[in-house]
């Protein structure tokens, strides 16, 4: 028996018209921010999403840590749904036009301290090494993946701009939050049409209803790599007389050096 919604259909009930709304009134509110350069940080956004995402979904799925209900969708390339590949683009496009509506800019220098970029690097990989560790159990297997998947691009925008992000951290939580709150609605509508099913070999059995917490940490991962890939971006253009002072690398080191001896 196939599906009453398939992944088409629910991409145009769900997602399409959300962000039609907030692009419409991002573009006639003012105070909102439209044009560059938050379209050009988001479209780059958008390639690496897809380029990214790409060989983990590919890997996920003949895993079976998910799988699609009959009749759910079209085709698929490789092992990922033509859908999926709408999504990579769909979901930045909704997260970014309501990060739009409150877009973060402060000046503030690009030159931040080194141990910030020390800490905020290996806080990402530390994640990814924990994700490693637990991909190692059946059970365990698709939250250690995630982790494994998120912790690089964690670490790199961390490394980058961690004490910016702190700096406007209200306003980036609140971007974050509203459109995950949304996601993690409609994908356990998803899950209760049997659009798309979660292994529950691969799962560790936590969540909400329907909603496994590996599904909830996915939408906030992605999520937080759009926001803080925008707001990073807007920054940079923003301060770019001071792109090319920022610290080398041998600064940093020569900084670490010192913070050490002076300890």
């Amino acid at each position: 028996m196939g599906v009453s919604l398939t992944y088409l259909g629910f991409h145009a009930v769900f997602v399409i018209p959300p962000i039609i709304l907030l692009g419409w009134f991002a573009s006639h509110r003012e105070g909102a921010m439209w044009g560059h350069p938050a379209h050009s940080g988001l479209a780059i956004i958008i390639g690496l999403a897809v380029l990214y995402t790409t060989p983990w979904t590919n890997m996920m799925i003949p895993a079976g840590v998910w799988w699609y209900g009959d009749g759910a969708v079209i085709a698929t390339i490789w092992h990922t749904p033509l859908e999926e590949y709408l999504f990579f683009i769909l979901q930045p496009l909704l997260t970014g036009f309501w990060l739009y509506h409150i877009m973060p800019r402060k000046a503030m220098s690009l030159s931040i301290p080194a141990w910030h970029r020390v800490a905020g690097g290996l806080a990402g990989l530390g994640i990814s090494v924990g994700g490693w560790w637990l991909m190692s159990t059946q059970s365990t297997f698709y939250l250690g993946s995630l982790l494994w998947w998120a912790g690089p691009i964690l670490a790199i925008q961390w490394a980058f701009g961690i004490t910016y992000l702190r700096a406007v951290w209200r306003r980036v939580t609140l971007a974050i939050a509203v459109p995950t709150l949304y996601l993690w609605l409609i994908d356990w509508i998803a899950i209760e049409l049997g659009i798309w099913v979660i292994s529950t070999t691969h799962t560790i059995g936590v969540g909400f209803g329907s909603l496994p917490i590996e599904e909830a940490l996915f939408f906030l991962c992605t999520n937080v790599f759009v926001v803080q890939g925008v707001v990073l971006y807007v920054w940079v253009v923003d301060q770019r007389p001071d792109l090319f002072s920022v610290q080398t690398l041998d600064t940093v080191l020569a900084g670490l050096r010192a913070r050490f001896e002076s300890s």
